[in-house]
């Protein structure tokens, strides 16, 4: 019923029945929607953050229950690409401007933003219910996570570089997520999860910010401290690099009984951040965009790598 309400939805913005759309022979058509939809929704970033839910689950709950592990990685994939369809309606005209988002499927024409929305809309009330079914919890996170990020980070970036911690939080709740969907709590353990991807944000995306300044700045957008590529913005990036490393460190104290790691686990953490922070200095020294993406790669490293770890921690305990 859902695939036969998105083929319409479809063939209404490429002017094509359904029929004519299921047919074998129309194989390209079908293939030309289906890169338009992943490019909507984000796919590779919609599976990335399902990936960190479920590494958060893992890590809060003694009995795997693969139900519950499919309903968030359907949830959380509804959640990211929901929030991602409102980003592209709302960012239509100044994706149109910037070489990197010009080919998307709204500012070049080839979807209808009727459609999208649409999409968003399905994606939001199907992703909240499913998240509902596993608790409340779940679906009000989620639904604070698309609100944030359409109705609060999305038109500030226009405004103010105070739109990347605003984005920050709605960034975080993916690892956090896991841990409530097991445990049906938000602690001190899911509070340190939130705070893991929420200082790691700031590193990552300044270093997004920062390659592509002159794109951002063309379109209007605000995404580097104080709207400047210079020494100051990169400080923070140091600064913010660090905080990362403390907190991704401190389960090692045992606040908690339910989330701790050995100090070897920590060593190999803090050096993951290591890496990062060498190139964060190294981009201080340069002012390179090498160096930048450098930094950039070694935080998309990070950010995949110590929740895997943090769960072998677990499992070895």
């Amino acid at each position: 019923m859902v695939i036969q309400l998105l083929s319409n939805i479809f063939a209404k913005t490429y002017k094509v029945n359904v029929s004519f759309i299921l047919t074998i022979e129309n194989k390209r058509v079908l293939k030309d929607i289906f890169i338009d939809f992943k490019q909507l929704t984000k796919v590779g970033l919609s599976v990335s953050v399902v990936f960190t839910s479920i590494t958060g689950y893992l890590l809060a709950t003694d009995v795997v229950n693969y139900t519950t592990i499919l309903l968030l990685a359907i949830g959380g994939y509804l959640m990211v690409g929901a929030s991602n369809a409102f980003n592209q309606v709302i960012e239509k005209d100044i994706d149109a401007l910037m070489q990197r988002t010009k080919d998307r499927p709204l500012p070049s024409g080839r979807m209808k933003s009727s459609t999208a929305l649409i999409i968003a809309t399905l994606f939001t009330i199907s992703g909240i219910a499913i998240l509902y079914a596993i608790n409340p919890k779940c679906a009000l996170f989620g639904a604070i996570s698309i609100f944030l990020y359409t109705s609060a980070y999305t038109p500030l970036k226009a405004i103010t570089p105070l739109a990347v911690f605003v984005g920050a939080i709605p960034g975080a709740i993916p690892f956090m997520l896991g841990w409530v969907a097991a445990s049906g709590e938000f602690g001190i353990e899911a509070g340190f999860l939130f705070m893991i991807q929420f200082f790691w944000q700031f590193p990552h995306f300044w270093a997004i910010g920062w390659l592509q300044f002159e794109e951002y700045n063309k379109a209007g957008l605000h995404m580097l401290p104080m709207d400047k590529k210079d020494k100051g913005a990169i400080v923070q990036m140091i600064f913010y690099t660090c905080v990362m490393i403390l907190v991704s460190v401190a389960p090692v104290l045992k606040i908690s009984n339910k989330l701790y790691i050995y100090p070897i686990t920590a060593l190999i953490i803090g050096a993951l951040g290591g890496l990062m922070l060498f190139f964060a200095i190294k981009l201080y020294k340069t002012h390179q965009n090498t160096d930048a993406r450098k930094l950039m790669l070694a935080s998309v490293f990070y950010i995949t790598i110590v929740p895997i770890i943090y769960v072998i921690d677990k499992f070895l305990h």
